[in-house]
């Protein structure tokens, strides 16, 4: 049976899985879904078109699918949100319907206190925004990147998978899948070792990784660079996944970091 505190706003129409629950006082739209073993916190909002999955849990103040934060008069869309299973949204997130597609959510994803997802972002899997991390519309975050407390990202740049951007970025370029990345404006500081364990690769695996990164940032350009990758490492997924990703032309890739100085 679901259970639905008795404080609780739920439009009529709105579709909520026998096994959900409703916490006190949390407002539910009238063109909502909510799947099985969701739990929906305290004074929570859920509205426009708006499904979650299975064992989803949101948490009190939270905000999702709201409409698009933009200028009056440009509202178009349907204000589509969509959230796949197991994702854990903190105290005070708040996560944008579509403005010109949709906004969506993969599966496992972790967002903390205050983050913000704005309209039309597509973020992938295991992905952890920590406390106050602000994404702008239409970013894309692939897999299993990890963006540390503060850090902002400019709308329209991609963060490649298992990539991690450290706390208070300002990111304004694309993240390459695989790298780490700090400062205002982010830059590069080599490859996400610890992410790359995580996943599961091995030793040889994370080296040809770190190599790709000196073909790519050592070349004088960036097809240059690919072209060395292609022409003087094995073929691997992991590989070919950075070759694509880097290939596409964006916003540019975040540039190397400066040396650093030495320690005092």
């Amino acid at each position: 049976m679901t259970a639905i505190h008795p404080s609780a706003v739920i439009a009529s129409t709105a579709e909520i899985d026998p096994a959900a629950s409703v916490g006190p006082f949390a407002v539910i739209g009238p063109q909502v879904q909510l799947g099985a073993g969701t739990v929906i916190g305290p004074h929570a909002v859920i509205e426009g078109r708006t499904r979650l999955g299975a064992n989803n849990r949101v948490g009190s103040h939270a905000v999702l699918g709201a409409a698009a934060q933009v200028r009056r008069g440009e509202e178009r869309g349907d204000g589509t949100l969509l959230i796949g299973d197991d994702n854990w949204i903190r105290e005070f997130a708040t996560v944008h319907g579509g403005h010109s597609d949709v906004t969506r959510l993969g599966d496992g994803n972790l967002l903390m206190a205050y983050s913000h997802v704005a309209h039309d972002c597509q973020l992938g899997c295991g992905v952890e925004l920590a406390n106050g991390v602000q994404l702008a519309g239409h970013v894309r975050v692939e897999d299993s990147v990890v963006l540390g407390g503060l850090a902002a990202v400019h709308q329209f740049v991609r963060i490649g998978a298992c990539a991690f951007v450290g706390a208070g970025a300002m990111v304004s370029q694309d993240v390459p899948p695989y790298a780490l990345v700090s400062g205002d404006r982010a830059q590069s500081y080599g490859v996400n070792t610890v992410g790359l364990r995580r996943i599961g690769l091995d030793g040889r695996q994370r080296s040809e990784i770190r190599l790709a990164f000196k073909l790519l940032y050592g070349a004088p350009t960036l097809e240059q660079g690919l072209a060395r990758i292609r022409g003087e490492l094995p073929e691997s997924p992991q590989l070919a996944h950075l070759i694509a990703f880097c290939a596409i032309k964006g916003r540019g890739l975040c540039a190397p970091a400066r040396a650093r100085r030495h320690a005092r």
